[in-house]
């Protein structure tokens, strides 16, 4: 398994649950709709032209010079790398970034539905005071995992998150500061007001209320090969950092109302709305511009 540069902790994360802000007009940043096209359009070969992928921004909005600046930090956090192929200038995905996506897809398309019997994973963990930026990032790799605090040094997660925290702890080099359980909550407090304080799921109702409002009035309506495009990449670029801020709970502790399931049976009638004719819009945008290019080459 590839192992991550130093450094490397921030950009998994960033990569993963969308950290940066959005444009001034509150959609996503253009670098988190890179990394969703890449995602959707660019596994088989991980590779894109540069004057393609301005070109499929463009439908989503992002300008040229938007679309290099984003280019430039994708770079900078070692997801993209710049390759030429058959003359023609282009970004690859890197290894690190490949794994990134293929861990995210569980996650975000095929998530575990648990329930309170099958126990909890703690996490326990010391980090020596000379090493105290490393403690940050493993808090922050926690939260990502969909770890709440327990107390100090205690994190706590439903036990199916084990073999993702396992392996991103040794990609991150923090498996040294951490010892992993599987536990039974016994006694002698009441497991469900628990959770409301190891978990923020007020904030996490709120998103998941969101992207219910943003993204419900798209399903069933008629819908073009560019705007199914344009709506798709938009949905699960929006999408794909909730199952990162969802810490997976059990059923049982979730009320009847939780938005959460909603919005999942949302998520799948876009996906079951929109994934057939964007990749129509995309083939016939990346053929056209192939022949052009041939064209011009001749």
């Amino acid at each position: 398994m590839a192992q991550y540069a130093d450094g490397s902790a921030y950009r998994y994360l960033v990569a993963v649950t969308d950290i940066e802000p959005g444009d001034d007009r509150g959609g996503a940043a253009p670098r988190a709709l890179i990394v969703t096209v890449y995602g959707l359009y660019a596994r088989d070969n991980g590779w894109l032209p540069i004057a393609q992928l301005v070109r499929l921004l463009a439908h989503l909005g992002v300008d040229e010079p938007a679309v290099r600046s984003a280019i430039s930090r994708l770079k900078r956090r070692g997801l993209l790398h710049a390759e030429r192929r058959g003359g023609v200038a282009g970004y690859a995905l890197s290894d690190d970034a490949r794994k990134i996506l293929e861990e995210g897809d569980a996650r975000i398309f095929a998530p575990t539905t648990p329930s309170l019997a099958d126990g909890w994973l703690l996490a326990i963990f010391s980090v020596p005071e000379s090493e105290r930026a490393k403690r940050h990032t493993l808090r922050s790799a926690l939260a990502a995992l969909g770890f709440g605090a327990a107390a100090p040094g205690v994190w706590v997660a439903p036990a199916h998150r084990f073999e993702l925290t396992a392996a991103t702890l040794e990609r991150l080099h923090l498996a040294t500061y951490v010892d992993l359980f599987r536990a039974d909550y016994l006694a002698f407090g009441d497991i469900h007001k628990l959770a409301g304080q190891w978990w923020d799921l007020g904030r996490l109702r709120d998103e998941y209320l969101a992207f219910i409002a943003a993204y419900r009035p798209i399903v069933g309506a008629a819908r073009a090969p560019e705007a199914a495009f344009a709506d798709w990449v938009r949905a699960l670029t929006a999408w794909r950092r909730l199952p990162y801020h969802d810490p997976g709970l059990p059923v049982e502790l979730l009320p009847p109302d939780w938005p959460g399931f909603a919005a999942r049976e949302l998520f799948a009638a876009l996906q079951a709305q929109l994934v057939a004719p964007a990749r129509v819009f995309v083939a016939s945008l990346l053929d056209a511009n192939s022949a052009a290019a041939g064209r011009s080459a001749g």
